[in-house]
Parts: C-alpha cells; sequence; structure tokens
C-alpha cells in the first residue's frame, strides 16, 4: 500500500509499505481522508519522543470498514486506543487511561491507504457525510470535551461571557465556532498567523488578535481563555488576560516548561482546567455537531492529495497556507 512516513526529523516521504494484518478485536479500514493535526507537526520536528521514525503518522481519519459488523460503511476513527477494564475506562473517562495509545502514535496511523483498529474505536457515520467532514471528527471532539469541562465551572449562561481563543489552529477555531453555536456573543481568537486569522474572520469569527501587531490584551478582561497551543508565553498571556473567578482552559501541548502567576490563580480564585483529547461520546458529539452543519460550511479546510503530503507539513512549518486544516485525501469514495 502506498503510505506517507514520519522517516526523520522534518522528513516525510511517501513509500509502498506492507498492508496491515488485523490483530483480535480489530478491523481493517480504507482511509478515504487523513487530517494534519499540531501532534503531527510535534513529531516532524522531532519533539516528540513517543513517536520514533520511521512511522506512518496521522490519527484524524474517515474511511470505510473492511471487516467487522460496519463492513462496508463509511466510519470515523477513534484514534485512542484504551484497556476498556479500568475505572478510568468503565466511568467514562477513557481520555485519562493509563494504558492508552493511539494510531499515528506507536501503531501505524491514518497516513496511508489502510489502517488497523479496535472495531469498538469506529464510529459509523451517514453515508452522505462529506468525507472531509467527517475526517474533522477528532479535533472537534477536543473542542467539545475542552468546552464542557468549562461549562462545569460556569456560573452565567455563556452569551454573556467574553471568551479568548488562543490558537487559530482547527482545534482553536472549532473551539470558537462551538461556541458561538453554543450562544457567546463575544468570541476573540488570537494568533501570529494573519493568514488563519483572515480564515476566522472568512467563517464569523470578527474579533481576531494577533499579539506581533496588536496591542496585548486588557488584564482581568475574559472570562474564559482557552489555550489551544500550549506554550510558556500563551500560558503567561492567558493568566494576564483572564479576570478574577475565570476559567482558563488549557488544551494546547506545545511545550511543559515555564510558569504562570499562581499568585493570581489563588487569590482571584482562577479555575485551571487541563483539557486532554475526548472521550467516545465526545467524538460521537462531534460527528453529530459536523454533520447537522452546527458549525457551519467548514469550507476553511485545505484538501492535498497523499503524493503532496510532506510539502503539506512544509507548508504548515511555514506557515504558508490559511487552512485551520490540511487534509490528505487517501483514496475515493467507492461507487
Amino acid at each position: 500500500m502506498k503510505a506517507l512516513v514520519y522517516a526523520a526529523k522534518e522528513h516525510m516521504e511517501l513509500r509502498n509499505e506492507p498492508e496491515p494484518v488485523a490483530e483480535q478485536g480489530e478491523v481493517i479500514v480504507r482511509i478515504l481522508k487523513a487530517g494534519i493535526c499540531g501532534s503531527d507537526m510535534h513529531a516532524y520536528h522531532g519533539h516528540d519522543p513517543r513517536r520514533v521514525p520511521p512511522l506512518i503518522l496521522g490519527h484524524e481519519a474517515c474511511g470505510i470498514a473492511e471487516s467487522g459488523k460496519y463492513k462496508g460503511q463509511k466510519v470515523v476513527l477513534n484514534p485512542l486506543i484504551t484497556c476498556g477494564e479500568c475505572n478510568d475506562c468503565l466511568t467514562g473517562r477513557q481520555n485519562l487511561c493509563q494504558c492508552r495509545t493511539a494510531i499515528g502514535l506507536k501503531k501505524p496511523g491514518a497516513f496511508a491507504d489502510f489502517t488497523a483498529i479496535p472495531e469498538r474505536n469506529l464510529i459509523p457515520v451517514p453515508n452522505d457525510m462529506p468525507a472531509e467532514h467527517a475526517a474533522l471528527a477528532e479535533p472537534t471532539a477536543t473542542a467539545v470535551h475542552a468546552v464542557a469541562l468549562g461549562e462545569r465551572h460556569t456560573h452565567r449562561p455563556l452569551s454573556e461571557y467574553k471568551i479568548l481563543v488562543i490558537g487559530a489552529g482547527s482545534i482553536g477555531l472549532l473551539t470558537a465556532l462551538l461556541l458561538q453555536y453554543k450562544g457567546c456573543m463575544d468570541v476573540t481568537v488570537s494568533d501570529t498567523n494573519s493568514l488563519r486569522l483572515t480564515t476566522c474572520q472568512q467563517v464569523g469569527i470578527d474579533k481576531v488578535h494577533n499579539p506581533l501587531n496588536d496591542a496585548p490584551h486588557p488584564e482581568n478582561h475574559f472570562d474564559w481563555v482557552i489555550d489551544a497551543v500550549g506554550s510558556a508565553i500563551t500560558r503567561d498571556v492567558a493568566m494576564h488576560a483572564i479576570r478574577p473567578g475565570g476559567v482558563f482552559i488549557h488544551v494546547g501541548l506545545q511545550d511543559a516548561s515555564g510558569t504562570f502567576d499562581v499568585r493570581k490563580m489563588t487569590l482571584q480564585e482562577v479555575a485551571v482546567i487541563g483539557a486532554f483529547s475526548y472521550t467516545q461520546t465526545d467524538m460521537k458529539v462531534a460527528v453529530d455537531y459536523l454533520y447537522s452543519g452546527a458549525l457551519g460550511t467548514l469550507n476553511w479546510i485545505e484538501e492535498r492529495q497523499l503524493s503532496e503530503g510532506a510539502a503539506a507539513f512544509s507548508d504548515l512549518d511555514q506557515g504558508k497556507t490559511a487552512a485551520a486544516k490540511i487534509i490528505l485525501q487517501i483514496a475515493d469514495m467507492p461507487g
């Protein structure tokens, strides 16, 4: 089969690779389309010791099940593989399973004609749902999970809140769109990539901010801050901008170093919430949002062929694309 392989630091290769063999409980999925995630870029830069080259990356995918109870159906892949037996799994918090792994992490991922995944990780989607929209289910589920965690600490309707989203990649943009769908009228998206900020404005996010050009955010201004980047700089920005009693939701995983104003967090009762990935329920909710049109037309994605995958990684690295998400086309829908 053809596959886009992470061959070495900042080096992707289109190769012929052996087709996967399903282990017990697994099925083979023929991949239609797969998105490039920020964690794929993290691996590309050699910053993820868990992803060791050579490795087929890719975990945001839609395909056709080749066997099992969904044989012949269009499915979304929940890439997070868990034990299904621990307390976290049994109480619906599969994202915290201590035995978790994922396709595109240690197991070959979705930038290939086929991948193997446990059957329980498949979510059927309507046949008339575009595969490129279905492939957004994973980052959408991350947004769904983060917003749901924040809502547990919310004391007033979201429609009354001022919210800052740091990062205009797919998770940041999808989070902003979800917040607007839920009634929040005052959402600002901040990013250093002016092309992506233009995309945000084109899809209805009126307030955008580029810290390279615009004045800093006012101190104590936002009720919520969602950091979809996760760097030392963005954490400082978030804690500066959050108001007393506000909610700071940390989603991004760019780096682990650096501190923020813990004194402010304590004295002003700022709730700091770590939001990691999603549950199977979040994935199903994400599919429903995407299919119903709740998050808009989704015309901000950019599609490229798998053969153009190496160039896509390079363009993302250099900030040359306005798209919040590049999706690679692996195969056409049969029939």
